[in-house]
């Protein structure tokens, strides 16, 4: 397997909005992350992911670019901009821009060009379909609900929109669109970005535009606007025009994208992406009705998950290791218990980060365990993907109030409530009114005190961080579960090289006798982090692991 730098990373992923604010107006900017560098730099991460913070009328906080050469006037200026990255390569670590390029913003001056009428130059730059019989092109939905039509009534016809209607969807298939895309990531590159994190890169290419068969929009997402018929060709060209002429990274956000695909996209021989987010466990408790439709997460299939994605990519591509970003909740939440065992089971999940084969991204805040939040009100959100299913969810007829409790576990704005740096008003992180309330345990739960206490979640990432680099087989090494169907236990063993180490996390609150067996003797092997602070219990290779333990050893 090459090995390569961006292998050996850990990501660590800013949302600027909800970061710091250096300004006092309530919102995260770009000088509030650069007042924070150096706590970044003090995780041990490697590269910084910025969410956009390109001009944009905020429609979408930020995935609608207005402007792809410009900045935010809310995040600050290119000189801003210029002197986080001058201050990120001077602490050694290397700067992942977000690339939205299936849409724009629909204040873009190309789609207010395209608008103006059928023989506009820019005309062909989005996607214009005739109506039929008075009604949309076909019946294909936005994800964020409603038509992915809107209807304009200047030229009559509809332009698509797989997103909000303010953002409209780019046509790929016009090489003159293709090269803007190519100008524009030149230019950030050439001012030293170090890769690209790519937005929905996987439907970029449109099929056909018939009707979508399917009544849910993970299939249609899965079936209908993922992996079109030229994604590969335009991934292709992108490689061989752009990325291949600078030693960067990217990695593709990939709805759609599967197990008997995915090696098309980063497969080392395709030149196309070095890696992709695939979604196969960030879905597990989402419904046929998407995200306001929750289910129980089946932890069998979890696991199944991550062995099947490690055994497609092994020797030929890389995969990324996360549980959760912007556009899910928050991981001690949703994968361990933000109750009683939010130290213990947050600390868990860094293990688990921390010692698979790909590259892990923590986001801002899983670091001192940040949890969901319960608003009281609706308008107490941000979040346009939930505005839009409380209206459906309304027109329905249904209850607003069991709508509320979902949005309390499922919501993309339990990761967006602002971080948390001490216990002062508005948790310091601004000396204004916050874009989005805070989340009242920030009392407890924040940066200032996580750093005086040496058994806090903060100083065990740090730990696993650290004990990654420590033992670098654990980011090339083998990968195998113990007891698939085991309902409690995620263990696995890693090994190469002669070198081995068996990794054993309880996902209960239960304690579990465990019995490792298989290929490896653990008679002899030590633990060398754990997420308990006293001796483990074990006989042989059975292991007593107490409610949410996690263990490695080797």
């Amino acid at each position: 397997m090459n090995k390569t730098w961006w292998k050996e990373a850990v990501v660590y992923q800013i949302y600027p909005r909800s970061f710091n604010d250096s300004n006092g107006d309530g919102i995260g900017d770009i000088q509030g992350v650069i007042q924070k560098l150096d706590y970044i730099k003090s995780l041990g991460v490697d590269i910084i992911w910025l969410c956009p913070v390109y001009k944009s009328p905020n429609d979408d906080n930020g995935y609608d670019i207005s402007d792809y050469y410009d900045i935010m006037d809310e995040f600050g200026s290119m000189a801003d901009f210029d002197q986080l990255l001058d201050g990120i390569h001077q602490r050694g670590m290397k700067l992942l821009m977000d690339l939205v390029v299936n849409h724009t913003s629909d204040e873009h001056h190309w789609f207010e060009e395209s608008k103006k009428s059928k023989n506009n130059p820019k005309r062909d730059y989005f996607i214009w379909k005739s109506g039929k019989n008075g009604e949309p092109p076909n019946n294909w939905k936005s994800i964020f609900g409603g038509s992915a039509w809107e209807y304009d009534e200047q030229t009559g016809e509809y332009y698509l929109h797989l997103f909000t209607r303010k953002q409209p969807d780019l046509n790929w298939e016009n090489e003159k669109v293709r090269n803007e895309v190519h100008d524009l990531m030149r230019f950030w590159l050439d001012k030293g970005v170090d890769g690209f994190r790519m937005d929905v890169i996987s439907v970029i290419s449109k099929r056909n535009y018939e009707d979508s068969p399917y009544a849910d929009m993970n299939s249609t997402i899965n079936n209908v606007y993922a992996n079109g018929p030229k994604i590969h060709e335009y991934l292709k060209e992108l490689n061989e025009k752009v990325l291949s002429k600078y030693d960067v990274m990217t990695v593709g956000e990939g709805p759609g994208i599967n197990l008997d695909n995915a090696l098309n996209y980063v497969g080392e021989s395709a030149k196309e992406l070095n890696m992709i987010f695939h979604f196969g466990h960030m879905f597990l408790d989402q419904g046929v009705g998407g995200r306001f439709d929750p289910v129980s997460i089946d932890f069998i299939e979890f696991k199944k998950i991550f062995q099947q994605w490690d055994d497609r990519l092994k020797g030929e591509g890389w995969g990324s290791i996360f549980l959760g970003n912007h556009d899910f909740q928050r991981i001690v939440s949703r994968f361990g218990n933000d109750g009683q065992y939010r130290v213990e089971s947050a600390k868990l999940l860094a293990m688990m980060l921390m010692t698979m084969r790909g590259t892990p991204y923590i986001y801002q805040g899983e670091e001192i365990g940040m949890t969901n939040v319960a608003f009281d009100s609706i308008e107490d959100y941000d979040d346009v993907e939930t505005f839009n299913a409380y209206d459906e969810w309304l027109a329905q007829g249904k209850d607003s109030e069991e709508f509320l409790k979902i949005v309390h576990t499922m919501g993309r704005d339990n990761a967006r409530t602002p971080m948390q740096w001490d216990s002062s008003e508005n948790a310091g992180f601004t000396a204004g009114n916050p874009w989005l309330k805070l989340n009242p345990n920030y009392t407890a739960i924040n940066v200032d005190q996580a750093e005086k206490d040496s058994n806090s979640i903060l100083h065990f990432y740090r730990k696993m961080v650290q004990f990654r680099k420590d033992h670098p087989s654990l980011v090339y090494a083998d990968f195998e579960i113990i007891q698939p169907y085991h309902e409690q236990v995620f263990a696995y063993w890693r090994w190469q090289d002669g070198e081995s180490y068996l990794i054993l996390l309880n996902f209960s609150e239960e304690e579990v006798e465990f019995q490792v067996g298989g290929q490896f003797d653990t008679s002899e092997m030590e633990v060398l982090i754990g997420n308990y602070w006293d001796e483990l219990q074990r006989s042989g290779s059975e292991f007593i692991l107490r409610a949410w333990e996690g263990l490695v050893l080797g």
